[in-house]
């Protein structure tokens, strides 16, 4: 249902060529249309942000410039005939992940078979949203949002409305791909704090938060659910996420306390 979109996206692209590298373009075409949207709301980052935006389009004459917002126009009826890894699918219809050295990004067939599976009993996820308000997933390696997504989708399709009870934490080493799914989670207003950074290691460089994130209050409502967790509450397959920032502030390094007997119920999502 996507492929008269991205066929659009992919020829607005190819017209920066042969004068520009359509790899590159394609990096800034994200970079610039992520910073666009988290400028709107996320004001503590918007001074340097402004001036790697400016820095993006100085690069370019108007006319490539000019395909930037046609190519985020084409994403957007996409998602609006329906969800799915819409630039995922662009880079490879670009055949960019060859010059990525093999960076391939997860089918979304199978995304959401994935995501169908860790929702697993809908009344038990139910039962957390009805105890807790919301429940939380952790993405180690989101590329462009694929698995969020989809995750998203079984929700809405569960009768669950993600908007208001799903909080995503996702993380990437390729600030690309953290781009991509930023525009993407922002667009289909997913609540998430998205970081450029090794999942194992536990270091971070950047911080990006959704609209969905910033507008719907998260920081107090994710400080308030860790206050009221019990000391021996484990997550699923023990993996926690971050604690939530200062708003449109930079995020502190997630806490490792001990944990003890795990819950009835785990609180949070993994997917891998």
């Amino acid at each position: 249902m996507h492929e008269p979109y991205l066929k659009a996206m992919a020829t607005l692209l190819r017209r920066s060529q042969p004068r520009h590298d359509l790899y590159t373009v394609f990096g800034h075409c994200m970079e610039a249309m992520a910073l666009a949207m988290a400028n709107s709301v996320d004001l503590r980052q918007r001074e340097p942000r402004e001036a790697r935006y400016l820095d993006i389009v100085g690069q370019y004459r108007p006319d490539v410039i000019d395909l930037f917002p046609r190519v985020l126009a084409e994403l957007v009826q996409a998602l609006e005939v329906c969800p799915g890894d819409v630039l995922g699918a662009l880079f490879h219809d670009l055949e960019l992940h060859n010059k990525a050295r093999g960076q391939f990004f997860t089918p979304y067939t199978l995304s959401r078979f994935m995501a169908q599976v860790t929702i697993g009993d809908c009344e038990s996820v139910k039962a957390i949203i009805g105890g807790h308000g919301f429940v939380t997933a952790m993405e180690p390696a989101c590329g462009a949002g694929a698995m969020v997504i989809a995750l998203a989708e079984a929700m809405r399709d569960l009768g669950i409305n993600y908007q208001r009870h799903l909080h995503v934490t996702a993380i990437d080493i390729d600030p690309r791909a953290i781009h991509m799914a930023y525009v993407q989670l922002s667009l289909l207003h997913i609540p998430a704090h998205l970081m450029v950074g090794n999942s194992l290691s536990g270091e971070t460089s950047e911080h990006w938060y959704t609209p969905a994130h910033i507008l719907g209050g998260w920081n107090a409502r994710l400080a308030h659910r860790r206050r009221q967790e019990p000391a021996g509450e484990t997550l699923v397959h023990a993996v926690e996420a971050p604690p939530a920032p200062a708003p449109m502030n930079h995020a502190v390094s997630p806490s490792r306390e001990p944990r003890a007997s795990p819950p009835a119920m785990p609180q949070q999502l993994s997917l891998f």
